[in-house]
């Protein structure tokens, strides 16, 4: 038998709708504001079919660039052998979410200028950079009331 290499093949879960989602798009989807240069997930809504985005951009991270009164478009990387190709693609916003990518980095900015700002006031110089976890402290282990065992394997039985 022949194999179908269409345009939606291979999406038989990428495009369904998740355990409890079907049904009705709530409406925050479509009174949610974009705007040039926003950070945004494509991922694709198998209960809308028009401006649905090609598999392989499901998943994907990209920049609006443009926005339009019911779809925006997106730039995207595609990988394309060995290289990165930057791909701008048109997708209406049923198939578009705010990235929460940059929210942690976002959080870090603001930790660290308010610990900027108080240590220019104390006069302190506080290393910003984030340093990687120290080495554990020391410990003695005692063999007072933990004597320490010989650990063998089981030889092989057959119990038939």
């Amino acid at each position: 038998m022949g194999h179908a290499a269409g345009l939606r093949a291979g999406t038989r879960y990428a495009f369904s709708r998740d355990f409890k989602k079907k049904g009705m798009i709530p409406l925050s989807t479509y009174l949610r504001v974009y705007k040039v240069g926003d950070i945004v997930d494509v991922v694709a809504n198998g209960a809308v079919q028009k401006g649905m985005p090609y598999k392989v951009y499901h998943g994907k991270t990209g920049v609006v660039y443009n926005v339009t009164k019911s779809a925006v478009g997106v730039i995207l990387y595609r990988q394309v052998g060995n290289r990165y190709l930057e791909k701008r693609i048109n997708v209406r916003v049923e198939h578009v979410r705010v990235s929460r990518s940059r929210e942690d980095f976002l959080k870090r900015v603001k930790e660290n200028a308010a610990k900027q700002k108080k240590a220019k006031t104390e006069g302190t110089h506080e290393h910003l950079k984030r340093q990687p976890v120290p080495p554990r402290e020391a410990r003695t282990v005692s063999i007072k009331d933990n004597v320490p065992e010989s650990i063998t394997a089981i030889p092989y039985e057959t119990t038939i």
